[in-house]
């Protein structure tokens, strides 16, 4: 845990919401602080619907094993896999009954600590996903379900480092908030319904102590921005799914609900291959 921000934050701490520029190093600082504050609630809160060992690329619960995304289940038998910003590892412990060898990793210290409270049976990394610690060509999969991507300012950079620990032919699938919710409060109710801002507005969202430094930052890039940062970074656009909400699912999850996952989509996956 981030002791420097723990004694400064103390009881009752409210950080300061804002938008404003944040560079590589200040958005990785306030990610893993955040992520090591909060892990213990995060899996406290989400767990059950995250389980221990199912892979679900987001809040509206698309499922890996229905998707194929990563290819058929039976095709994951002896591949390679690292899964980047893994939390708890969840979607790792899936890949590994299907036979997979994966690799979790994560900038987030207390997040591996509850990859071991589920399981010690996959191999954990803690490492930052924009200097990934692999030889070349070591995975011939990747995957990210809401890991790292959304947090970091330089998203090329990341995608050039799994390009190069993939092997050629190799698959990256990420999934992200959607692009298009950055124009909307993130309410899950009617007050969510409504365009608030610009969506051209590519300014970071920021939280901030009282001496101005970051404790959370999340970056926005339009749809566009991202086709084009996937393809800076040596990839092939597959597909782009945009999973509707499902009629089985009436949990609400920060900004996602059913009553705006039936009206707009909530979660973009990129589905990527290495030529």
């Amino acid at each position: 845990m981030n002791q420097e921000y723990e004694q400064e934050e103390g009881p009752g701490f409210e950080p300061e919401a804002t938008r404003r520029d944040a560079g590589d190093a200040e958005s990785s600082r306030a990610s893993r602080g955040w992520w090591d504050r909060n892990a213990d609630e995060y899996q406290s809160e989400h767990g059950a619907f995250l389980g221990d060992d199912r892979f679900v690329w987001g809040p509206e619960g698309l499922d890996e094993a229905e998707a194929g995304l990563l290819g058929p289940a039976g095709s994951l038998e002896g591949r390679d896999v690292l899964e980047i910003g893994a939390g708890a590892a969840q979607c790792s412990r899936w890949l590994a009954a299907q036979g997979a060898r994966p690799v979790a990793l994560d900038l987030s210290h207390r997040q591996l600590q509850h990859a071991l409270r589920i399981s010690e049976d996959v191999p954990l990394v803690e490492a930052d996903a924009g200097a990934l610690p692999f030889r070349d060509g070591s995975f011939d999969l990747a995957c990210s379900a809401y890991g790292a991507v959304p947090f970091v300012a330089d998203p090329v950079k990341v995608f050039r480092e799994v390009r190069r620990v993939l092997r050629p032919g190799g698959r990256w699938v990420f999934s992200v908030t959607h692009p298009i919710r950055w124009a909307f409060p993130d309410e899950p109710g009617p007050e969510g319904l409504s365009v608030a801002s610009s969506y051209f507005d590519r300014t970071p969202y920021v939280e901030q102590d009282e001496q101005g430094r970051a404790v959370y930052v999340e970056h926005h890039r339009t749809i566009g921005d991202r086709v084009r940062d996937v393809v800076a970074g040596g990839f092939r656009l597959v597909d782009l799914v945009e999973p509707e909400w499902p009629a089985w699912n009436s949990q609400e999850w920060g900004g996602w609900s059913p009553l705006r996952g039936n009206l707009i989509p909530g979660t973009a996956i990129f589905v990527c291959e290495r030529d």
